[in-house]
């Protein structure tokens, strides 16, 4: 089975609250938290994919962005390279485009347990909820 490459933004705002979505129901992980992003094509950069996937996604033009970490992670049916970037600027209103839901969380909300924020994320993106509950946002560096 071929990995998938896909982008993902820790997408910070003015008052370092982060945004996240929940993916529609007829996706892969259908009903779970993330954070926003998609796959990289064929020949693009991630950085760049980043950006295409942000703006289709939820209407934002990334100014500034930094890479986070990178998780492989294997589920039954897929096998993913989720390569995670930390947007700390961007022009425009974060917003749905596609229908999804979205929130603007500080990281302790973002942190706290699932039951007590009704937050469930994929097991891919756990490390990543661990590295934010360890090591916090890197510092903006622009």
């Amino acid at each position: 089975m071929k990995r998938v490459h896909v982008v993902a933004a820790i997408i910070v705002g003015p008052d370092q609250q982060i945004f996240i979505s929940r993916r529609g129901e007829h996706l892969h992980q259908g009903g779970l938290w993330e954070f926003p992003g998609g796959k990289v094509e064929v020949g693009e950069s991630p950085d760049a994919a980043l950006a295409r996937e942000l703006f289709e996604e939820i209407d934002i033009h990334v100014t500034h962005a930094q890479p986070y970490m990178q998780v492989e992670h294997d589920y039954v049916d897929k096998k993913v390279l989720l390569d995670i970037w930390q947007v700390d600027a961007f022009s425009g209103h974060a917003q749905s485009k596609e229908g999804q839901q979205c929130r603007w969380l500080s990281l302790e909300q973002l942190l706290a347990p699932a039951a007590a924020n009704d937050l469930c994320f994929p097991a891919g993106n756990q490390p990543i909820l661990q590295r934010l509950a360890e090591q916090g946002l890197k510092t903006l560096k622009l």
